[in-house]
């Protein structure tokens, strides 16, 4: 009876979506139709329609090969471009909607090639057993709005599981990218993999190395940010295709301490990716201070979600550790350096992936910064060093601080509790500290070109070493008088040159 409420609900969900086209998409099937082609809704857009979603991308599929399609769009807009021809793909843009129309295809990849040979297809249906799952291979046929669903993905939405049109093995082996958009799909959408994809995705990794890493990484960047992305990475963990796309966090299983001195590193791993998602949008963020440092854009600011840097740095914060495991002789257990460490194996596997810099190198930074307030509730911290805190982290201190929190997994709910009350605090005093000397703008007292004015300098090392001191004389002591500096300038120099 549940399934087939589900069913129920589902159809009514398309039918709306599906009457409410834009008329601009019934134009255009209507110049396909009258020079004889075919032209349906395809993919995506027609299961986002049965999932109640909005329908963004008008993904479509033809009969007509590209030059009659390019022809045909040219009747309906001004605006049309091929530089998907080579895929078989031309695009169009008319009152502000997007069309991409792909002639029948199917996709394949030679032995030792990294893109995917195009051979096109006669028929819808046939078109539909290529693709990757069968809850994408779902078509609306235009301008009837006909459903085409010729390998049950209807069945699949309702009992939301991932299977493959053909065997799983053939459709990963056609395309193994596939088996990263089985991973994506699972957290995406929430669904589980049908035991067949299961097994295909471990028997069949390694063919993700003639993949490009461009199209790996964009496959795990859509996982990253969609609504779980914990289900995608158990997945690929699971399965083994971790090893050979993020190695590092498989390894992060292997430091499972069979007489628990530890916490389980992996699971540990998991848990701080959700909190941090959880932290995401500042609503989990509580009190006065951190409020202010959710409020106030050169404080961090608001952090809409999803926010990929956070989440990967989420992700590989604890990488350094099976690297860095240490047994003491006292029976404890260490990882030292492992946030140093880690942040190098991150940003070299972001390299990997082709990552761009940006991201690499403020995912890195977090992770080597992970630990910075480690002992803050316990030690007294000086309003010096939080002033270098918050210099270091810079336009990174919004993620740093909602790492840090994440970070806090342990079942002890008392030390929960004063771990996050450390971790307010410190909020609250980079708030009192901001508000009374402008923290965001940390600057010497005295610019290169007062210096070099006292001094009698030009540039150079001389100027940049001054620079320097007044720096640390800044975050040492907060804001100084004018001529405060300047003495204290002047004496350094006479120091430094009596040296």
């Amino acid at each position: 009876m549940a399934e087939t409420n589900r069913r129920a609900h589902l159809l009514f969900q398309g039918q709306r979506t599906f009457a409410k086209l834009p008329d601009t998409i019934d134009d255009l099937a209507t110049i396909f139709a009258d020079a004889g082609y075919e032209l349906s809704l395809v993919g995506g857009p027609v299961r986002d329609a049965f999932l109640g979603l909005a329908i963004h991308d008008f993904d479509l599929t033809t009969s007509a090969r590209p030059e009659e399609t390019e022809k045909l769009l040219g009747q309906w807009s001004r605006t049309v471009w091929d530089i998907g021809r080579d895929f078989g793909t031309i695009g169009a843009h008319k009152n502000g909607l997007t069309v991409e129309i792909t002639t029948y295809r199917q996709d394949s990849y030679e032995i030792g090639s990294r893109k995917p040979e195009v051979d096109y297809g006669d028929s819808l249906e046939g078109d539909l057993t290529r693709r990757d799952f069968t809850v994408n291979a779902m078509a609306l046929r235009l301008p009837e709005k006909a459903l085409v669903d010729p390998c049950g993905g209807l069945d699949d939405l309702v009992e939301g599981v991932l299977r493959t049109p053909v065997t799983a093995r053939q459709s990963f082996d056609d395309d193994p990218l596939r088996i990263m958009r089985a991973a994506r799909f699972t957290s995406q959408l929430g669904f589980d993999v049908s035991e067949d994809v299961m097994d295909a995705m471990g028997e069949m990794a390694g063919r993700l190395e003639i993949v490009s890493a461009e199209r790996v990484r964009a496959e795990f960047e859509r996982l990253m940010i969609s609504g779980a992305p914990r289900r995608g990475i158990e997945l690929l963990v699971y399965t083994g295709v971790a090893d050979v796309v993020i190695p590092e966090v498989a390894l992060l299983k292997d430091t499972v301490d069979e007489h628990h001195r530890h916490k389980d590193v992996y699971e540990h791993t998991l848990t701080v990716l959700d909190q941090a998602i959880a932290l995401e949008d500042s609503e989990n963020f509580e009190g006065d201070a951190a409020e202010s440092l959710t409020s106030d854009p050169s404080l961090g600011g608001p952090l809409p979600g999803p926010d990929l840097v956070l989440r990967l740095a989420a992700l590989f914060h604890d990488i350094g550790k099976p690297a860095t495991r240490r047994f003491e002789k006292d029976g404890s257990v260490t990882f030292r350096a492992h946030d140093v460490i880690g942040a190098r194996m991150a940003a070299k596997r972001m390299r990997a992936m082709r990552f761009d810099k940006q991201t690499e190198k403020d995912v890195a930074r977090l992770v080597e910064m992970h630990l910075r307030a480690f002992g803050f509730g316990e030690h007294s911290w000086t309003d010096s060093a939080v002033r270098r805190f918050v210099r270091d982290a810079g336009p990174l201190l919004g993620r740093l601080l909602r790492l840090i929190r994440a970070d806090i997994t342990s079942q002890n709910r008392r030390k929960v509790s004063q771990l996050q009350a450390a971790n307010d605090e410190l909020a609250q005093r980079i708030v009192e500290i901001a508000e009374q000397e402008e923290l965001e703008a940390i600057r010497p007292d005295l610019d290169g070109a007062e210096i070099m004015e006292i001094l009698g300098l030009t540039p150079g090392r001389e100027v940049g070493a001054a620079r320097n001191y007044m720096l640390e004389l800044r975050l040492d002591e907060g804001p100084i008088e004018h001529d405060e500096a300047v003495r204290r300038l002047k004496a350094w120099w006479s120091e430094r040159q009596a040296q």
